[in-house]
């Protein structure tokens, strides 16, 4: 042995004289380093309940659990995660793929306790020591587990689209449907928002699994508007996706157009149920818009004898006669009203109840009666002058322009409102040469026009004058009209509530247009309907029970009729509703 062997026994003595390394109490005084992957926390209000990291916790250690006092609302399903750390092993995947942001992780690691279940908790409810930390393991900055970023829908250049009526949206190819389709997590958030409550996540899924027809299928379970749907729906749903939390929410709308583009009306049969055995039951429904048509489609799937009554001469109400073609191609509403048809719903057009025909008249010659006659009666501008020549209903110039009737709107035309039926009227003025102000008594963000809506109108060239209160309109002395209106500032009136406009003194305007365009709303028309009907009236509106059921019994109503969000998909889930309700009634199943 080298003497270096013996001697080095007693070299550590001198390491006897120095600070020692070993840390007396481990637990207290060592901390976990900055970016430690501890104890979960979760900021609850941030968080949508979406389940994303439920899904993909793979020891199964993440369960969304109801909440006290958090209820579920539009985009957030009022769960929240509780951890199991029996199971969890810390790998921070689910922090990783949160689509909120929510989820975060402090660099505690020290948790003592007897009870075993004390280490079942909701981070973010239950209270614990690191909620705030600062420090710990978050998400880096601009990284995603989840696709952020939408895929884009080709359109046409819009110097392009305003010089025709071709439709502006393309539509998805497979690839782009493919890859978009798996940006959805298939949470179901989306499904509550959707006032048809349309099975969203199964009919992408579809589009993944590349099974048009079953995805036709689901579609058809709640709405038989899916190319309508599909191109002019007011997408709520989108509103809710848990993915737009924190990038751009999964184009839901685009997906179930391309679903419904992809089958053949031919092919249509093969993928979707048949109707029952005949019930010897027969049910009129008055308007053949969406909701009028939807109720018939559900009750011929129920056996029932349907006949549809349209007082225009193509049936499709606002989708065809309130909506432009290039936003809404007609082929496009034909392929979904003649699958109706084809299942034997008669749809008698050109027959206004009231003038050809009586309510007590259907009601004596069928077992139920359906009421979906919509919004056709314009609003008034309600300031002195309204009633002057050029000044046209919006609602009436989209119907002219459906039917190819010239326009005659003049050089310089003035759209007067900020709903979608203003943005249409500004956008098909635009279309036919006219150079266009939209005058909106509010500001732009308080427009109850779809976002895109406005966008589009604005990059096709109509011009956008805000807080602009309508004063009177005036004769010019020639084809066309003076619009007086005043300037006005937003002011907060009551906390809570949106500002409201109000006129500065003296900011008072004054221009000429060939052509004023009211589109500030429209209501109902039940001149057909008298006192001995028996169904009351509410603010000039039937009053229905939850069904759509009035107290006339054999009588049902909905839609924009009854329904405050006034859209599509609302009209055709209240149609679908009443189609049950009707059921039950002539079946005797009432529940």
């Amino acid at each position: 042995m080298d003497i270096k062997d013996y001697i080095a026994p007693f070299a550590v003595w001198k390491r006897a004289f120095e600070k020692p390394f070993t840390v007396k109490k481990p637990i207290d005084e060592r901390p976990g380093a900055p970016g430690y992957r501890g104890f979960h926390m979760n900021d609850a209000d941030k968080c949508v309940g979406c389940g994303t990291c439920e899904a993909i916790c793979m020891n199964k250690a993440i369960d969304l659990v109801p909440v006290d006092g958090r209820d579920a609302k539009e985009g957030d399903s009022g769960l929240r995660p509780r951890m199991d750390y029996g199971r969890c092993c810390w790998c921070a995947l689910c922090v990783d793929i949160c689509p909120s942001g929510s989820l975060s992780m402090s660099n505690e690691y020290v948790w003592v306790d007897s009870d075993p279940e004390a280490f079942r908790y909701t981070p973010g409810v239950e209270a614990k020591p690191w909620d705030g930390s600062e420090l710990g393991y978050r998400r880096a900055e601009g990284y995603r587990l989840l696709d952020g970023e939408r895929v884009k829908m080709p359109e046409l250049d819009h110097g392009e689209a305003v010089r025709s009526f071709l439709e502006l949206v393309k539509g998805y190819s497979r690839e782009q449907a493919m890859k978009e389709a798996d940006r959805c997590v298939s949470c179901g958030v989306c499904i509550a928002s959707c006032p048809a409550h349309m099975d969203i996540p199964a009919y992408i899924k579809a589009v993944r699994d590349g099974d048009m027809e079953g995805g036709l299928r689901i579609l058809y379970e709640t709405n038989p508007f899916p190319e309508a749907c599909g191109r002019v729906c007011t997408h709520l749903c989108e509103s809710a996706c848990s993915i737009g939390t924190g990038g751009d929410p999964v184009a839901i709308r685009w997906l179930k157009r391309y679903i419904a583009d992809q089958v053949e009306l031919s092919d249509y049969a093969k993928a979707l149920p048949r109707k029952e055995a005949p019930t010897g039951k027969k049910v009129a429904v008055i308007g053949a818009g969406p909701g009028g048509l939807s109720a018939a489609y559900y009750l011929a799937l129920l056996g029932h004898d349907v006949t549809v009554y349209e007082k225009d001469g193509e049936a499709g109400g606002m989708l065809r006669y309130g909506i432009p073609d290039y936003r809404l191609p007609y082929p496009a509403l034909d392929k979904d009203i003649g699958y109706i048809e084809g299942l034997g719903v008669q749809i008698e057009r050109g027959k206004a109840v009231g003038a050809d025909l009586s309510l007590a008249s259907l009601r004596s010659s069928h077992d139920a009666v359906y009421l979906s006659t919509g919004l056709p009666t314009a609003y008034a501008l309600e300031v002195p002058g309204d009633k002057h020549p050029r000044v046209l209903d919006g609602v009436a110039v989209l119907a002219a322009a459906t039917r190819g009737e010239k326009l005659g709107l003049g050089k310089r035309v003035a759209v007067i409102g900020g709903g979608n039926v203003a943005m249409d009227a500004a956008r098909t003025a635009l279309r036919h040469g006219s150079e266009v102000d939209i005058l909106y008594r509010r500001r732009e963000e308080d427009m109850p026009a779809d976002a895109e809506e406005i966008r589009e109108a604005k990059a096709e060239g109509a011009r956008l004058v805000e807080k602009a209160i309508p004063i009177e309109v005036k004769d010019s002395g020639g084809d066309g009209a003076l619009f007086v209106w005043n300037e006005a500032r937003m002011v907060l009136k009551e906390e809570g509530k949106r500002p409201v406009p109000e006129a500065i003194p003296g900011a008072v305007h004054e221009d000429r247009y060939d052509s004023i365009i009211s589109a500030i709303g429209q209501g109902p028309d039940l001149s057909f309907v008298t006192e001995t009907d028996g169904i009351p009236m509410k603010r000039f509106k039937p009053v229905i029970a939850a069904d759509g059921r009035t107290d006339a019994g054999d009588v049902f109503a909905g839609g924009d009729l009854t329904n405050e969000r006034k859209d599509a998909i609302s009209a055709i889930a209240d149609g679908h509703r009443a189609a049950l309700g009707i059921d039950r009634m002539l079946s005797g199943k009432e529940l």
